[in-house]
């Protein structure tokens, strides 16, 4: 027998959405729309189930959800059976998108912006977005989360009173080894991001201008095969070689020991001209490094400079 047909109610509109639901395992929720405004949402940096109620609630509230890649945004609205729509927002297309993004806004759109992993910003698209969006006076909500940083410096058993995020290194080595000589000044636990195909070298640089610090390599932070390993960075680095390349690091470096300080450039001249007598330029480099406090390309090159002045003074004393 043929199921009778759903009554309806001609009073009923028949072009309104569907409504705003996601799913919680067995449990299917309803959201309610979300505040007109632009909402920035944290979403899982690996384990879907790294994120929040309020996300899930705002994610399937929203007119259209802009994200970086739709592919990867949409393996997380599919596992909680939200229907919204994604919308592609990312470097390549922002010039375009945002224009279009604010024209939304100023009707009273709700719109959610998400990374294709951890918080908006943090190291992807967005700030632009952001300031236009506050400077012309539209809601901009923050949705607290998931974050490789924060999750990395919680494990690193290193300080985290203080700490500075520098993001993806140079990828170049000269200027990548001139950033971390920079970064190797500031009084803070380091933290930055790094790709499987250039950590290896990464590490050796550390080795070389901060080795004496101890650090964290974090990798593929809370997926199936993460892997937290912490010791001195000279041996991380000497290591480095066995080191699983695929994925995605985090690496952490602690700050100078306790006490260390910074030696006067006159003291420095006194160290290497004292052990250039009897070392190598390579060797009495690599002493200074370890008990100067100053990056190791400054050592370097006033070795050099030394070295250059002590063999001009040696051939004018022959003459």
């Amino acid at each position: 027998m043929r199921p009778k047909a759903a009554h309806i109610n001609s009073t009923e509109d028949l072009t309104a959405p569907p409504a705003r639901t996601f799913s919680v395992g067995p449990h299917i929720l309803t959201a309610p729309k979300a505040a007109p405004g632009l909402h920035l949402v944290a979403t899982p940096i690996g384990n879907l189930g790294d994120i929040t109620l309020r996300a899930l609630e705002t994610l399937a509230g929203v007119d259209i959800i802009a994200c970086e890649d739709t592919r990867i945004s949409r393996r997380l609205t599919e596992r909680y059976a939200i229907t919204a729509l994604l919308k592609p927002y990312h470097e390549h297309n922002a010039a375009l998108a945002r224009p279009k993004i604010l024209e939304k806004l100023s009707q009273g759109a709700s719109i959610a912006l998400v990374s294709d992993a951890g918080t908006p910003l943090i190291s992807d698209p967005g700030f632009k977005l952001v300031r236009e969006a506050c400077a012309a006076g539209y809601p901009v909500i923050a949705l607290p989360g998931p974050s490789s940083v924060l999750a990395a410096l919680s494990v690193a058993a290193l300080p985290t009173d203080r700490f500075f995020f520098e993001g993806f290194l140079p990828p170049k080595q000269v200027a990548r080894r001139a950033r971390l000589a920079e970064l190797a000044r500031i009084d803070a636990t380091l933290v930055m991001f790094e790709s499987g195909n250039r950590v290896q070298d990464t590490l050796a640089d550390l080795a070389d201008i901060m080795g004496a610090r101890d650090g964290a390599l974090c990798r593929e932070m809370t997926k199936l095969h993460e892997e937290i390993t912490r010791g001195p960075i000279a041996e991380l680095a000497r290591a480095a070689d066995k080191l699983e390349k695929r994925g995605e690091f985090v690496l952490v470096i602690g700050p100078a020991a306790a006490g260390a300080r910074t030696m006067a450039a006159d003291e420095l001249d006194d160290l290497l001209r004292s052990r250039l007598k009897r070392d190598s330029v390579k060797d009495a480099v690599a002493h200074a490094v370890e008990v100067s406090g100053r990056p190791r390309r400054e050592i370097y090159a006033r070795a050099l400079e030394l070295a250059k002045e002590a063999d001009t003074e040696a051939d004018d004393g022959e003459d």
